[in-house]
């Protein structure tokens, strides 16, 4: 067994955690605890930008859906009337000073889920500083930003907060990195803006979400296929994702017998990878499916996922960053008149 393995069955379940968890924790709990207080009380600077910021991330670490609620964000954004650009870290990528995607990114320079979100229609800007790609999709023409992943990155100032929480482990046994999942501490949810959890059953004030995938493509663009066709089938399933037994088990609740291959998350595969020596039929994420495109064979297959969320929540979100639009707009006009 793995560390990740050791860490996530202590987290998650009933297994027992390297004895130098809780002292580490303690560290990680102070010094994140004095980086927030000197964001709050301003002795580390956070940047404003001239448009409203939407975070989007969560508490724990492993994924939980960042990357479909931001699509679906920004789609409902766009919908709105306005301009949504997406800026992310670019995790897994080799990119560190600010860059505007093209069209056609490699996932192996900018990251795996930043090309997905760019695949959505949406300009996206990747760097470790953040601030400086947003302004990057400003001068683009952007009037609202959208940050992934972006909950614990103070330095980009923010006007919404939401926080996504996967509805089935939730937050483990609650306890800070490395002695449990979190980030941050639960107590940090009362100041998020929106909690939106993924899948199992949302807790009161939770905006519930969950994901639906129907459809099957074939990455070496010979067509599609509907998911429920490999019911009864066995198959290779492979997943480089926060949680891969999400994956895995959706693709089981269809009547598909699963062959699971997990690998860490942000992966960088080889073709060596994906053989099986067998010819079955592969089925990956399409955060995996970005990034063996390249070298993909017959019979392996996307499985895209859409976040299904209620419509009075896109809409708050969209109402709640026109009045930041018009708030900054009225400042800037002030501002140039003084």
């Amino acid at each position: 067994m793995t560390l990740a393995d050791t860490l996530a069955t202590g987290w998650y379940g009933s297994g027992r955690l390297p004895w130098w968890c809780r002292p580490l924790a303690g560290l990680y709990g102070a010094v994140t605890g004095v980086r927030r207080r000197l964001y709050r009380h301003g002795l580390l600077r956070s940047e404003t930008l001239p448009v409203p910021v939407v975070v989007v991330g969560n508490l724990s670490v492993g994924g939980t859906g960042k990357t479909p609620l931001t699509v679906a964000l920004v789609q409902a954004l766009q919908s709105h009337g306005l301009r949504p650009g997406v800026v992310s870290r670019g995790h897994g990528g080799r990119v560190h000073e600010p860059l505007l995607l093209d069209a056609l990114p490699d996932p192996a320079e900018v990251g795996d889920e930043p090309c997905l979100i760019r695949a959505s229609g949406v300009p996206v800007a990747v760097g470790r500083d953040r601030p400086a790609a947003a302004r990057m999709l400003i001068d683009a023409g952007c009037n609202v930003i959208v940050a992934d992943d972006g909950l614990q990155h103070y330095r980009l100032a923010r006007d919404v907060e939401i926080c996504v929480i996967d509805g089935n482990r939730r937050f483990g046994n609650g306890r800070l990195l490395p002695w449990g999942p979190l980030r941050e501490p639960l107590s940090r949810l009362h100041d998020v803006d929106f909690r939106v959890c993924n899948g199992g059953a949302a807790a009161t004030g939770e905006v519930p979400m969950h994901l639906e995938g129907d459809v099957a493509l074939a990455l070496d663009g010979a067509g599609e296929r509907p998911l429920s066709s490999f019911r009864g089938m066995d198959i290779h399933a492979v997943a480089g994702i926060g949680n891969p037994g999400r994956f895995f088990d959706s693709l089981r609740a269809r009547g598909v017998r699963v062959s699971g291959h997990a690998f860490p998350d942000h992966h960088a595969y080889v073709p060596a990878d994906l053989d099986f020596g067998d010819g079955l039929p592969v089925l990956m994420t399409a955060k995996d499916a970005v990034k063996c495109r390249r070298f993909a064979r017959q019979d392996w297959w996307s499985v895209p996922v859409k976040a299904v969320l209620p419509q009075a929540f896109l809409l708050d979100v969209c109402r709640r960053v026109d009045r930041v639009l018009d708030a900054k707009s009225r400042q800037g006009n002030a501002s140039r008149v003084s």
